[in-house]
């Protein structure tokens, strides 16, 4: 596990296209630092939440196509911020792989669960009460969901399990996705240069020592 110590686990993602232009900085083994700035408030302030609690760094600058809507904007967010993290994660040598949260949030309680599997599948159980919070469309978050869960390679399990203010719902949701993402990124000394896995190997990727250090060269 020495070797795992000593890789930074960090990624630098962009993606550019007709309708968006994201540029993310993420650090793994972080304090929780954000900056964020995608032109949506109400989601800028929920993704401070995940990597606030997920206690990993994360510098995030995206311009898009928000005088038709938000939905590329949300959309391509998604993508590159599960892409930085599988990056980051490069071979997955090491990691617990699983990670849960039960959050309260005043009222409500939500529950994640996250499998970095590199079989990306999302099941998100979240009817809104509101069509709008702040400006945000609230059909947009699971869109943002699905689409990290698919670039990320993990199976995501969201619901709401009780409340009444969509606010405090939905936030507790990224909360609860930050702290199950802590959970299953943590290297478990226990596994060594292994993966957590009986195929050996997560999303593709063989899991050893050697194939983590190609990736990071």
């Amino acid at each position: 596990m020495e070797f795992a110590r000593q890789v930074r686990r960090q990624a630098q993602v962009s993606r550019k296209t007709d309708e968006t232009d994201i540029e993310a900085d993420l650090l793994l083994d972080g304090s929780g630092s954000t900056r964020i700035a995608s032109g949506v408030a109400f989601f800028d302030h929920m993704l401070e939440q995940t990597f606030r609690h997920a206690l990993f760094d994360l510098e995030l600058r995206a311009q898009g196509d928000l005088l038709v809507d938000a939905h590329h904007t949300i959309e391509d967010c998604g993508y590159v911020l599960g892409k930085a993290i599988s990056q980051a994660l490069g071979a997955r040598v090491g990691i617990a792989r699983y990670g849960s949260a039960l959050i309260p949030m005043d009222e409500s309680l939500a529950r994640v669960v996250i499998d970095l599997s590199g079989r990306p599948s999302l099941h998100f159980r979240l009817p809104f009460i509101s069509r709008l919070i702040g400006s945000c469309d609230v059909c947009l978050f699971q869109v943002f969901f699905s689409s990290f869960s698919h670039s990320l390679g993990a199976s995501l399990h969201m619901t709401s399990l009780y409340g009444e203010n969509d606010h405090h719902r939905i936030e507790g949701i990224f909360k609860g996705l930050g702290h199950a993402l802590r959970a299953a990124v943590r290297i478990d000394e226990s596994l060594g240069q292994r993966v957590l896995s009986t195929k050996g190997c997560l999303s593709g990727v063989e899991g050893s020592a050697a194939s983590m250090a190609e990736k990071s060269k």
